[in-house]
């Protein structure tokens, strides 16, 4: 017979929208009595915002990686296994090892997939061949290893359709490798060509404008409307398609950096909570299941349409929060989400633009100052205070 659980509170995932939820309800509700169960095995995190930064040799991938028992709240507890099924009808999850577990509320927070599968050969050409990826821990570092052996040729960069997470990071190593070949006399013997699969480099005219200026800067002019949909590792060529006509063209390499399409993780896709698209299917701006009103959801894996970022999280979780609360003690849902979210674009060694934006596109800047400018002190947030605020701030519920 399957093992049978029930918590008050269950989160599905421990990436940072999950255990952020678990320890702002534990810090901003500290006088109630709670039952929280997290399920996910993964016995490591990762702050992934620092890998554009190790791919561009500036830090050891260690510096990215902490014990995720470190961070799971006292009180909570840790179900190391995988969600297989939903069933919302009767308030209970599935585990992979054949468990259910039921709940009273259910906070989804599974992240997004990376769908390497889709692009053909890409697989088995991962981390040889020159082929390489930031958004792989253990990849990272190949990254840099690739770019500081790379003496002559084509370096190839690719940005697969949105949405996808960190929807910056596929351009900011593009621009940190150009910055080290310009630093170490290689412009001239190194080609740099950035395959974009939308039309343009941002989506806010602001940055957009901004972007454009550095682009202009660097001498880089992005071949946009161009999909990655194959790779001959050993051949070295990287085959796109032109998102226009649907014509396939050949790109010969000595590195690629590849970013994959993403989508909503499978066992939420087959799922009843999930929307036609895959996502948990949740109110914009209340986090709240449209269907089962005791679900919420947060972070990538969420229908929310607004960038997937560490920032959003940020901002959805202190909603999400408030509004189940809300929820449990029969009151209006009043706290909202504006969709807002930031992306740090480093542009170099030492600059960085700090884009801010909301569901509308409007631009919700933090500091006093215009932040489509490149700069040095945005370049030691991003690097230096940030990861501090997320390990010790964020993932304990204060920031």
């Amino acid at each position: 017979m399957s093992e049978k659980m029930k918590y008050q509170i269950v989160i599905v995932g421990s990436g940072t929208g999950g255990l952020s939820t678990a320890a702002r309800i534990l810090h901003d509700y500290p006088d109630r009595k709670w039952d929280i169960a997290i399920i996910d095995p993964s016995e490591k995190h990762y702050y992934q915002p620092l890998w554009t930064l190790v791919g561009a040799g500036v830090f050891p991938k260690e510096d990215s990686e902490r014990s995720q028992a470190d961070f799971i709240p006292d009180g909570v507890k840790w179900i190391k296994q995988k969600v297989t099924t939903f069933q919302p009808d009767q308030n209970s999850v599935t585990l992979d090892n054949g468990a259910v577990v039921e709940y009273d509320y259910l906070v989804v927070a599974a992240g997004i997939q990376m769908d390497w599968h889709k692009i053909k050969g890409c697989e088995e050409t991962l981390g040889k061949n020159g082929v390489t990826s930031n958004y792989i821990y253990e990849l990272s570092e190949y990254t840099w290893e690739n770019l500081r052996n790379l003496k002559s040729g084509n370096a190839v960069f690719t940005q697969p359709p949105m949405p996808i997470k960190c929807a910056g990071a596929p351009q900011k190593i593009v621009y940190m490798a150009e910055h080290y070949l310009a630093k170490n006399g290689l412009k001239d013997k190194v080609d740099i060509t950035f395959c974009i699969t939308g039309p343009g480099i941002f989506g806010v005219p602001k940055y957009k404008a901004a972007l454009e200026k550095v682009l202009k800067r660097k001498n880089l002019e992005p071949k946009y409307e161009h999909e990655l949909v194959e790779i001959r590792g050993e051949e070295k060529i990287a085959i796109f398609k032109k998102v226009g006509d649907g014509s396939l063209v050949e790109i010969k390499f000595d590195m690629l950096h590849v970013v994959p399409p993403m989508s909503a993780p499978d066992f939420i896709k087959k799922s009843p909570i999930a929307d036609q698209a895959g996502w948990v299917a949740v109110d914009m701006y209340t986090t709240q299941h449209v269907k089962y009103k005791n679900i919420f959801s947060c972070g990538d894996c969420s229908s929310m349409p607004t960038s997937r970022t560490g920032a959003a999280i940020r901002k959805q979780v202190p909603v999400l929060v408030k509004n189940m609360v809300s929820y449990m003690d029969g009151k209006e849902l009043l706290a909202k989400y504006d969709g807002y979210a930031s992306c740090p674009l480093v542009t170099g060694y030492g600059t960085c633009i700090i884009a801010e934006f909301d569901y509308d596109g409007n631009v919700t800047e933090s500091f006093p100052f215009d932040q489509a400018q490149e700069r040095f002190s945005m370049y030691m947030l991003k690097a230096y205070v940030l990861p501090r605020l997320y390990w010790h701030g964020m993932l304990k519920g204060r920031a």
